[in-house]
Order: C-alpha cells, then sequence, then structure tokens
C-alpha cells in the first residue's frame, strides 16, 4: 500500500515514516520544509535503507497538492502539516486557522476529485477542552478549547465528519467513494527515534515541554520556565500524558490498516493513560542525562489546561494498539537524540 504523509519530514510524521517503511509501505512525502529539514528525510533513508519519494510543496498549495496525488494516487494520507503549538497559536490565531484549516480542505477537494477515500488526521486532545474530567474518552463530547490551536483541530474534525457523511451520498455530493476517515487524538508526543538519528527539532524557542528541558540539559539554554506551580495538583504544576513518539508513529501505522479495512469514520486516543507533572518530567530527565535541570517558576501560560491524559482502550481493542514504552525510556532516548545533535539536524 502507497501512503502520502503531509508533514511527514517534521517530528510525529518523519518517525511514522520510519513505522511504516519498516512495516514494509510504500511512502510518499509532502514537506514544505517549513518546520522541519530535509536532513530529516535523509536520515530516514538511512535508517530504513529505502527510499522516500519526496515533494516539496505547501499542503494548502491546491494546484500543486493536485498534481502530486494524480501522479501518485496513494492508497491513503495520513494529514499531519500544520501549525502545532499551544502558546503561539494564542499570539498567532490568524496564522494558525489560515494554515490548519486551509490544508486540510484543500486535500478533501484534491481527494474528491481523484476519488481517494481514505484519511488518517493528526487531531489533538486539546479538542477536549475544560468541559471534562480525564481520563478522557472518545465518547465524550467536544469541549470549548482554550486556545486556537486546540479550535482549528476542533473544526477540522468538523469538517472531516461533515465530509465523510456527504461522501456517503456519492454522487450527489461529487464523491466517487464513501470516505474512511480515522482522526487520532494525540496527548503529548516526546521522545525520540532509539537510534539518536532522528527527534524533535523545533526551529527557534521551543514551545513545548520536552524539548525546551533538552535543550536547557545539552546546555543551549540557561533554564527552564515553569508555567505556574499554584495548579490544584500535588506539586501545583500541570499534569499531562506524556507518548514516546515512536508509540505514537506505531500507532499510525495501525490506524492507516483501520481505515484501508473500514468505511465511516472513528475517532482513538493515543496515549499511555498516565499523567506526569511538569515537575514530575525535570525530575525524570535530569535521571537521563545526569546533572539537574536549571529551572524557575512563572506565571501561567494563556492557554494551558491543568490536567489531560488519555484513556486508550479504544486504540487497544480496536486497533491492536497500546503504548508500551514508558517515561524512562522517553526521556533516555530524548536526551540521547539531544546529546548526539545539540543543534538538531542542523549539526
Amino acid at each position: 500500500m502507497k501512503i502520502l504523509l503531509t508533514g511527514g519530514a517534521g517530528y510525529i510524521g518523519s518517525h511514522t515514516t520510519v513505522a511504516l517503511l519498516t512495516a514494509g509501505y510504500n511512502v510518499v512525502v509532502l514537506d514544505d520544509f517549513s518546520n522541519s529539514s530535509p536532513e530529516a528525510v535523509r536520515r530516514m533513508e538511512k535508517l530504513t535503507g529505502k527510499a522516500i519519494s519526496l515533494y516539496e510543496a505547501n499542503a494548502a498549495d491546491k494546484a500543486k497538492v493536485f498534481e502530486i496525488l494524480k501522479r501518485e494516487m496513494p492508497e491513503s494520507i495520513i494529514h499531519f502539516a500544520g501549525l502545532k503549538a499551544v502558546g503561539e497559536s494564542v499570539e498567532k490565531p490568524v496564522e494558525y486557522y489560515r494554515n490548519n484549516i486551509d490544508t486540510t480542505l484543500t486535500l478533501l477537494e484534491c481527494m474528491r476529485d481523484l476519488g481517494l477515500s481514505r484519511f488518517v488526521f493528526s487531531s489533538s486532545a486539546t479538542v477536549y477542552g475544560e468541559a471534562h474530567t480525564p481520563p478522557f474518552t472518545e465518547e465524550m463530547t467536544k469541549g470549548s478549547c482554550t486556545n486556537p490551536y486546540g479550535w482549528t483541530k476542533w473544526i477540522q474534525e468538523q469538517i472531516l465528519a461533515d465530509a465523510q457523511e456527504a461522501s456517503e451520498k456519492g454522487l450527489i455530493s461529487g464523491w466517487k467513494t464513501p470516505l474512511s476517515v480515522v482522526m487520532l487524538r494525540y496527548f503529548n508526543p516526546v521522545g525520540s527515534h532509539e537510534s539518536g538519528l532522528i527527534g524533535e527539532d523545533p526551529q527557534g524557542i521551543p514551545n513545548n515541554l520536552m524539548p525546551f528541558i533538552s535543550q536547557v540539559a545539552v546546555g543551549m539554554r540557561d533554564k527552564l520556565i515553569v508555567f505556574g506551580d499554584d495548579y490544584d495538583t500535588p506539586d501545583g504544576t500541570c499534569r499531562r500524558d506524556y507518548i514516546h513518539v515512536m508509540d505514537l508513529a506505531e500507532g499510525h501505522v495501525k490506524a492507516a490498516e483501520y481505515a484501508a479495512a473500514h468505511e465511516g469514520i472513528e475517532v482513538f486516543n493515543l496515549g499511555s493513560g498516565k499523567p506526569y507533572s511538569v515537575l514530575e518530567m525535570v525530575e525524570a530527565f535530569s535521571k537521563a542525562c545526569g546533572h539537574d535541570i536549571a529551572y524557575e517558576i512563572g506565571a501561567r501560560r494563556a492557554g494551558d489546561i491543568q490536567d489531560s491524559w488519555a484513556n486508550a482502550e479504544k486504540a487497544k481493542r480496536l486497533l491492536g494498539w497500546e503504548a508500551k514504552r514508558g517515561i524512562e525510556e522517553i526521556c533516555h532516548d530524548a536526551w540521547k537524540w539531544q546529546s548526539q545533535n545539540p543543534n538538531g539536524y542542523g549539526e
């Protein structure tokens, strides 16, 4: 089966590409390298010993996307391309809405016109908002999101649900075959490939916890700012469900297989089911790198919620997937990547 990945050179996309190639799939990567590097593609090929068909293009460019899809005619599309930082989305809401929603609409229009029907979507646990108490289950209603990033995922999920429903009507709506859509609600992807060859390489100041801790540990930054210590948690800091990126990547392999065998739409949580606080993550990483991580307490950050973790039983039951790597392996692999590549792919 040929699978096209938008944003396939990015953090999650690159690890999923490796997982798919290892599983024997033919992979096509579409990426504009706005938040990734061509070096990641070279390293993926080195890791797997397999060639990757690569197209440099923006997933919102309809003419280019149509041309690429028509040439490749993939059996399935996994859609990663999108801006992804909660804090940044509060500062740049227009950019987030424009980029993230446009890419999904463009892909759906091109898929409809070409008769392509299998779609795996990179969603987020942020769609649960603050309306529910964790652990979150897929049966819970989507909540009111606390940041523009979350709202873009919320809206894209609705677009996909409406498109899938319309596709069931066949020629009336322009779809040749009903869509098969799998939406994956990630929790907090962290870590790197065990080889240390590929990992998270944020542009500029990291917006997420783990790459910032990693950069403090390697000496690139003086200290970590912990956004608030007055939450109603045991140590006062936010708690999150951290999932190893390779567990997440393997979840995408299972999701692509599920989409190929089923029609309709399905939602799955991908998480470990166990929350860790910010300070617990700092302590775990200190053990992995062998020295203390300097930090100071700052004000709460706009858009953050207190607690978020998954109930991932549905993925275990229907996909045969569950997270296998724990916090020690997460921190070990993240440190291996950062210590071997202190400047990321620019090294």
